[in-house]
This record gives C-alpha cells, sequence and structure tokens, in this order.
C-alpha cells in the first residue's frame, strides 16, 4: 500500500478525533487540513506520519497545540457551533485528548504516550482526571434512538449511572420526533438504521428543526457517516462499543453544549 493510501484509509477517523476533540466539523477539519498541509511542505514529517496511525495522530496533536486554525468557512452549525468555539478559546483539554485517544480512538496508554509527547504514568492520570471531570459534569435529559432493545437497555443504564434522565426511547423516527416533542432533550443517542426502515439520520434531522441539541450517533455502519460529505457528525461511536467510549462522547458532547440552557 502506497504511502498516499495509508494516509488516505486513516484520515476518517482522523477527522472523527478531530471533530470531537474540538466540538464541531468545520473547527475538526481545517486541523487536519492543517495536519496534511504541513506534511505536504515537509517531506520528513510526511515520511513520519506513514510509520504508522499513531504518528499521524502524533503530527495532529502537534498542530493542534501549536497553532490557532482559522476555518475556511463560516460557522454554520448553529449555537452548539458558537459554544465549542467559546470553550475552544479558553482551554487546554490535555486530560480530555488523553481520555478520547484511549476510548473513542481505542490507543493503548503506550500509544497515547506516543502521541501526546508524555509519559505513560502521566497518561494514565489524564484519563482519571478526565474521568473524575464527568463525574461532576451537570446532568441532563437524554432521548435514545435505537431499536435493538438489548442495546437500548444498555445505553438507558449508562446515562442513568451517569446521572442523566433518560426521557424516553425510541425504536423509530416518528417515535422520537414524538417523545421529543412533548419534553425536549439536552442530548440525543442516535442509531442510524432503525425497526421499521426509517433512518435515525433523519430522525435527528427532523428534531434540529425544534432546536440546537448535541447529537451522539452510535453505528454499526460508520461509514455511512464518515464520506467527507456535510454535514458530518461531531460525535460517532462505532458498534460494537466499550462504555467507556460511550461516556467519553457523551462527556466530550456535554462540555462543548454546557453554556446552553439544553445542558
Amino acid at each position: 500500500m502506497s504511502l498516499a493510501d495509508q494516509i488516505a484509509a486513516q484520515l476518517p477517523f482522523l477527522r472523527r478525533y478531530a471533530r470531537a476533540l474540538t466540538g464541531s466539523q468545520t473547527s475538526g477539519d481545517a486541523y487536519v487540513r492543517a495536519t496534511l498541509e504541513a506534511a505536504l511542505a515537509d517531506k520528513a514529517l510526511l515520511d513520519e506520519i506513514g510509520t504508522g496511525r499513531a504518528a499521524l495522530y502524533g503530527a495532529f496533536t502537534r498542530i493542534w497545540s501549536s497553532i490557532q486554525v482559522e476555518a475556511d468557512e463560516p460557522l454554520t452549525e448553529g449555537l452548539h457551533e458558537l459554544a465549542a468555539q467559546q470553550r475552544l478559546s479558553a482551554i487546554t483539554p490535555a486530560h480530555r485528548q488523553a481520555l478520547l485517544l484511549t476510548t473513542l480512538e481505542d490507543f493503548t496508554p503506550a500509544e497515547t504516550a506516543l502521541i501526546l509527547d508524555l509519559p505513560v504514568g502521566e497518561v494514565t492520570e489524564l484519563v482519571t482526571q478526565a474521568i473524575s471531570e464527568i463525574e461532576l459534569e451537570t446532568s441532563t435529559d437524554v432521548l435514545i434512538i435505537e431499536d435493538e432493545p438489548l442495546i437500548s437497555m444498555q445505553l438507558e443504564t449508562l446515562v442513568s449511572d451517569l446521572g442523566h434522565e433518560v426521557i424516553g426511547t425510541a425504536a423509530t423516527r416518528s417515535q422520537a420526533i414524538e417523545i421529543f416533542k412533548s419534553r425536549r432533550a439536552g442530548l440525543v443517542l442516535a442509531d442510524i438504521q432503525l425497526a421499521d426502515g426509517s433512518s435515525g439520520i433523519d430522525a435527528v434531522e427532523d428534531l434540529l428543526k425544534f432546536g440546537d441539541v448535541p447529537v451522539i450517533f452510535i453505528t454499526a455502519y460508520p461509514e455511512k457517516l464518515l464520506t467527507g460529505e456535510r454535514p458530518e457528525p461531531t460525535y460517532l461511536v462505532t458498534k460494537p462499543f466499550q462504555e467507556a467510549t460511550v461516556r467519553a462522547a457523551i462527556s466530550q458532547a456535554l462540555f462543548f453544549g454546557s453554556s446552553r440552557p439544553l445542558i
């Protein structure tokens, strides 16, 4: 496989991580683009990121931590996007990087240490710090859109254990709209393919007409959303999932939305 093909194979997942880290597709994609531009301008860096997935994420992390990247396009993702930008201007989220890398992206502590250029022991401490922060987060109302009963029950338990309230579970698009109309959620967890053949993507688009709300897609078909087309979800978890991965995604979604009254 050529170097270009190796990098291309990892780009959708780097973009997923970048969006989760920055809280928006616009900002995340801008940092990924800056990383690729830096690599094309520096052969040594290009050779480095060709050595493996961790090296690519390490190059991205150096760009993320060292420069302010402006998106090519104006903000188009509503109030949640604006909240993300406000939070980014005031934080240095090393502990959130460590948590996302070890959960959402499934890197080992040793690989995460390489990416963040930190000792392995410090990575462990950062993850512990992030988990402690999750436990202190303000609770919110959660709508679950999932047609598999066992997964729905698992998500309900997980969300409740985090201190949030599940306002309802929907197996179809119409059920999701009905629940959301009766009580607005501060967070939505959504599958893509639903019981009656309807789409979780369409259901979420319907819900967003009522107002801005953070959404986490949990799906066995991530390739349907990691296409490079706009819009893409900011938070995307792949089935089968680890509970720690969902917890990290929920934490990050609420972190960037915490200035909103919905949260």
